[in-house]
């Protein structure tokens, strides 16, 4: 044995393997092997501090804590009646940037800026040419080429 000191025997009282990679318990801070690591392996008595879950309110998706001792249905169903942001007749609008073209009325989910003028535009009217764009350093040209032959 040249290296005495390596490794830790399992600390499963039916097993007690040696172990040169033993992988330590986050709840009772004991040292196991692979097959015994995991709370449920070794009958862990701190596993309750690590099984802790948190229940989510079905209508505005916020978890709601809970004590210690209380029932989670009751207290998610106290939080539904009182603290529950959720608003089903409050719709968020979605399309809020309207089109500065006059006469148009289309509205956008995000803004579309024209980068000479600055105004907020629709898909349809977003570039230059399309909305008589008339600010701007250099005039708006159209985007024809030469043909060659």
């Amino acid at each position: 044995m040249e290296f005495p000191d390596l490794g830790k025997h399992c600390s499963e009282k039916t097993c007690k393997q040696l172990d040169f990679l033993p992988l330590k318990c986050d709840a009772c801070k004991q040292d196991f092997c692979k097959d015994h690591f995991t709370c449920a392996a070794h009958r862990c008595p701190f596993a309750f501090k690590k099984d802790v879950q948190v229940p989510v309110c079905p209508l505005c998706n916020n978890p709601v804590p809970v004590k210690k001792g209380e029932i989670p249905d009751v207290v998610v169903g106290e939080h539904i009646d009182r603290d529950c942001n959720y608003h089903p007749w409050k719709k968020e609008k979605i399309f809020m940037y309207r089109c500065s073209k006059e006469g148009c009325k289309k509205k956008e989910m995000l803004q579309v800026a024209c980068d000479q003028c600055r105004g907020s535009f629709c898909i349809q009217h977003r570039h230059p040419l399309d909305h008589s764009c008339k600010h701007g350093g250099r005039p708006v040209g159209t985007a024809r080429g030469k043909v060659r032959r």
